[in-house]
């Protein structure tokens, strides 16, 4: 069984991000069907995409809901930096803070994740 962690750091603003939001999802999914080991995380920029996606009306809301069982959190730092502390709460995703206020990648690492960055 592989170990994946699939991190989300893309912005929301371009074209190229929703390109990028797509890819990570449907990356998730594919690991997920396998049957894998895979957890999703926002971070830096892409903290806002947790308030994004949540919204019916986006393109990626189905394939986000699809996946959303398998979302470890989002940057508890992050969050507040670029404005998304309030959405990442309101869709009551959890705040990670394991390292300075970030998620640990290096834990995910020791534990055998593989890191995937979008």
């Amino acid at each position: 069984m592989n170990k994946v962690a699939i991190i989300v750091l893309c912005d929301v603003d371009s074209f190229e991000h929703l390109g990028r939001i797509f890819n990570a999802l449907t990356a998730v999914k594919e690991y997920k069907d396998a049957g894998d080991d895979v957890r999703l995380i926002f971070d830096g920029a892409g903290t806002k995409w947790v308030g994004v996606l949540g919204n019916p009306e986006h393109k990626a809301h189905s394939l986000y809901e699809s996946v959303k069982d398998k979302l470890a959190g989002a940057c508890s730092f992050c969050s507040g930096v670029f404005g998304a502390a309030e959405q990442v709460k309101a869709a009551r995703v959890a705040l990670l803070d394991e390292y300075s206020g970030h998620p640990s990648f290096r834990r995910l690492s020791t534990q055998g994740y593989s890191i995937i960055t979008f």
